[in-house]
């Protein structure tokens, strides 16, 4: 907790350029407290460009947030409010302050965000329940029929997954204005591919009224918003995971969206803490989330794995899983802006607190060994394509073990699981109950059906290949 007090203070006067507190002074948790953290000042809000030290007090603090096993002090709890992402009510007062479905369920993110390392994925054991869109979230049975059950995914990498579709949605959203402009000059309907970094999310035909007919998207929202966290894809960025997770999981309410502004209330889940946290510190923790180290293709030292390794990734291509599970997509800038360009209301937005905090993540030396390709763009080996496909049919059920829809994405419709780290995050699934790569590549059906098929139709040594190549994509320390 000294340490905590500390480094919240270095952020204080490295961002804000604020006079420091010194330890005792209020503010500053005491060794003795029994509070977790100490909440950043109301002007330590980052913005503008900074610095790489900066950066780095400003992730450190959001670390501590990260693993920090918040208490009735912090604000954890919320008695009276429900889980759900729009801030409402309970009827009565919760019987249980922690349960596992409708939460809290967390004493710290690290709880569950915990292998190979914090911010990793997590076992069977920290399954979480989502109920249906998020909207009724007052639930009490781990029932498929009132919730779904997810494992945890792992988060490293996931500022230049955020990056990748920043880009991707700017482009389909200027194809989306091409082909108005097309159809309002021509008078004729237009018709355009929506095609970004290679990956095609179907056309788009406008009228030259400017009347849109979405018919023919495919894997993804009507607004070309790509959203790429969360296992259905239905999280636009890292804040919003953030804000959405502090409450659902911990019964700690982030001030931008449970504050005053949107609930007329200070206090709005009436567990007697105010504002318990603040925009700075979500920035905190997204700045932490942002710059975790992107997951590798190790090198084994064996040599027997070495070479298996080596044949698997043919066997990868040749049997198409790299259909939509593309080894690198390429990625125009590594400049993070927090708040992001796509937020709803809900979270804080693009210039709505002032300019936004610019983090280069081209500092890091886990980003300077990336490859680039002939244009200069950085090739991001996440072993994706942040769209959303069918992976479940009648014959193979397995993997839409879901009965609810969320966000209005179909139960059996999923994003695309980036690979990478895969070698370092089992078990798999969307529950998590498939203990093997065999077992839950067997389990694919609808879309990713004529690769498992040909999986299966391999001799046993080029199956082991594979599983010796998937392997080795791993997080390392």
């Amino acid at each position: 907790m000294k340490r905590a007090g500390y480094v919240t203070l270095a952020v204080a006067c490295m961002i804000s350029a604020a006079p420091p507190a010194l330890a005792g002074e209020e503010g500053a948790a005491k060794p003795w407290e029994e509070r977790a953290v100490s909440p950043l000042p109301a002007d330590a809000m980052p913005s503008g460009r900074l610095t790489p030290g900066q950066l780095t007090a400003l992730a450190k603090h959001g670390e501590l947030l990260f693993a920090a096993p918040f208490t009735r002090l912090d604000g954890a709890g919320r008695p009276m409010a429900t889980q759900a992402i729009i801030p409402t009510k309970r009827k009565r007062e919760a019987r249980e302050a922690f349960q596992r479905m409708a939460g809290m369920d967390a004493n710290s993110c690290a709880s569950c965000h915990n292998s190979p390392a914090a911010g990793g994925a997590g076992d069977f054991t920290v399954n979480v329940f989502v109920s249906e869109g998020f909207g009724n979230a007052d639930f009490d049975s781990t029932d498929p029929q009132f919730s779904n059950e997810r494992n945890t995914n792992h988060l490293f990498g996931a500022g230049l997954v955020e990056l990748l579709a920043r880009e991707m949605t700017a482009d389909l959203q200027s194809i989306r204005r091409l082909a108005a402009d097309q159809a309002r000059k021509s008078g004729k309907p237009a018709t355009l591919p929506l095609v970004t970094k290679g990956v095609s999310f179907g056309s788009i035909t406008v009228e030259p009224d400017g009347m849109a007919d979405l018919s023919e998207l495919d894997g993804v929202d009507t607004d070309l918003v790509i959203r790429p966290f969360s296992q259905k894809g239905v999280m636009t960025s890292l804040r919003q995971f953030s804000v959405n997770a502090l409450n659902q999981h911990h019964g700690i309410q982030p001030v931008e969206r449970f504050g005053t502004r949107w609930t007329g209330e200070s206090d709005f889940d009436e567990d007697g803490k105010e504002d318990e946290l603040a925009p700075a510190d979500i920035s905190a923790l997204v700045a932490w989330q942002a710059t975790l180290h992107a997951p590798t293709v190790m090198k084994p030292e064996n040599a027997e794995w070495r070479a298996a390794a080596a044949s698997g990734s043919q066997v990868f291509d040749t049997i198409g899983c790299n259909s939509c599970h593309i080894r690198a997509l390429p990625l125009k800038s590594l400049d993070f802006s927090d708040p992001g360009p796509f937020d709803a209301a809900g979270t804080l937005r693009e210039n709505e607190n002032g300019e936004p905090a610019i983090y280069d993540l081209s500092s890091f030396s886990w980003a300077q060994s990336l490859e680039r390709n002939e244009k200069g763009e950085v090739m991001i080996p996440l072993f994706g394509d942040l769209k959303r496909h069918r992976i479940a049919d009648q014959k193979i059920a397995t993997l839409g073990n879901e009965l609810l829809s969320q966000r209005f994405v179909d139960r059996d419709v999923f994003m695309t699981s980036e690979l990478w780290g895969i070698g370092s995050t089992e078990p798999y699934g969307h529950r998590g109950d498939l203990t093997t790569l065999d077992e839950v590549i067997r389990a694919h059906g609808g879309e990713g059906s004529d690769a498992a098929r040909a999986y299966e139709k391999l001799a046993e040594e080029e199956r082991s290949a594979l599983i010796a190549f998937l392997k080795t994509l791993v997080i390392e320390p």
